[in-house]
């Protein structure tokens, strides 16, 4: 127990001897000839109360030793004929509720029936009083054990509650990372089809140029030309996706997912294939159409239908959506949104938190140097606004 508890306890204990000591030695007993048997306080009376109630101090980290001392200290002052005193009968209940809130239910139950057998005991050589008197002051003994029960199994609860929402957060931190990490090898084993083909392509141009370069200069130094403008392609790749950590299991489906991956050209079909679920998509493409980099348009791709997957899933029957692309000297800006009830179910079905897919949104854009915007739409809906730099 921290010295602050500890102190704290004392200082309440300090409190009640200077609020009892005084009325223990300046008034009367009530005027009883049955109060003739109690002896007139004196010192011993006084050292035996302060004794008994600066035990106070140890309560939160010995509260069954408190209590026995309290209730030995009372008993012996009870058979040496002293009165019973505010501090004592304070002090007394106190430690009750300090068994009752401190130890388990197997300890405060002891320390509940020791207290209750002391407090029925201490009954006998007190004057007559009513039933009444006598039951209220017995329901008080129960009611503080109860109230020390209560908040011992309150701070457990919260306690709990607290470790659980720790737990909590652990996870989705841990389903986070989890979640990227999946989304890198997957980014990673599209790129791996983009980055062979440039190699290959290499390898035809390098053994074209191999075989003619004695008979058709020319001819050999466009396969060159060839070869340096796709081998920087394959570089600028390769430098996209240094970094992303795969597992030999990842490397082996690599190996075996070579199927090309789609791109802005299939664009179209994918529409289709959306349409004939009954939304109703509309693209716009603005500006000079331009081929960007393999990656890029494999990523913007991909960007579009997971959008629209979430639309489908999110939106609504009703709902419609917009494709846009935007083409400039240097970017290419991708639009998708829809008029649908997406934002309070997409942010509810994630439990606030983005989903696997927003993650792998949000990993795709960012591995080829873009910007990506996901939220509500003016007027209602969802909106995804992703910016691609066409070159490296």
């Amino acid at each position: 127990m921290k010295a602050r508890p500890r102190a704290a306890d004392a200082l309440f204990a300090l409190g009640l001897l200077l609020f009892g000591l005084p009325q223990m030695y300046l008034e009367d007993l009530p005027h009883d000839p049955e109060y003739d048997q109690f002896r007139t306080p004196d010192l011993a009376n006084g050292l035996g109360v302060v004794a008994v109630t600066m035990a106070l101090t140890w309560r939160q980290r010995y509260p069954m030793s408190v209590l026995g001392f309290i209730v030995a200290g009372g008993a012996v002052l009870t058979l040496l004929d002293y009165p019973p005193s505010i501090p004592g009968v304070v002090a007394f209940l106190v430690a009750i509720y300090s068994v009752a809130a401190h130890r388990g239910l197997a300890h405060s139950a002891l320390g509940g029936l020791v207290g209750f057998a002391y407090f029925v005991a201490s009954l006998t050589v007190l004057p007559m009083q009513s039933p009444v008197v006598l039951i209220s002051d017995a329901a008080l003994v129960v009611g503080v054990w109860v109230l020390g029960r209560n908040l011992r199994l309150r701070r457990a609860y919260l306690a709990e509650l607290e470790d659980r929402a720790a737990r909590l957060e652990r996870a989705r931190g841990t389903d986070a990372r989890a979640a990227r990490i999946e989304e890198r090898s997957r980014i990673a084993r599209e790129l791996h089809d983009v980055v062979a083909h440039h190699v290959s392509v290499m390898t035809v141009q390098a053994g074209a140029a191999r075989r003619i370069i004695d008979r058709d200069g020319d001819s050999a130094r466009e396969a060159m030309s060839t070869i340096e403008e796709v081998g920087r392609t394959a570089l600028s790749e390769m430098r996209r996706i240094v970094g992303v950590l795969r597992t030999d299991r990842d490397a082996d489906q690599a190996g075996r997912e070579l199927a090309p991956q789609p791109g802005l050209g299939d664009l179209g079909e994918l529409l289709d294939h959306v349409r004939e679920t009954g939304l109703s998509v509309q693209l716009w493409i603005e500006g000079e159409a331009r081929t960007p980099s393999p990656g890029v348009d494999v990523a913007a791709f991909r960007l579009i239908q997971e959008a629209l997957t979430n639309t489908l899933k999110h939106a609504g029957s009703q709902a419609r959506a917009w494709v846009r692309l935007y083409y400039t000297e240097r970017d290419l800006t991708v639009e998708i949104e829809d008029d649908g009830r997406g934002t309070a179910t997409i942010m509810a079905d994630n439990g606030d938190h983005p989903g696997h897919g927003l993650v792998g949104m949000y990993e795709r854009v960012a591995l080829y140097g873009g910007e990506l915007r996901i939220g509500p739409r003016v007027g209602g809906g969802f909106g995804v606004r992703a910016r691609f730099p066409l070159e490296a």
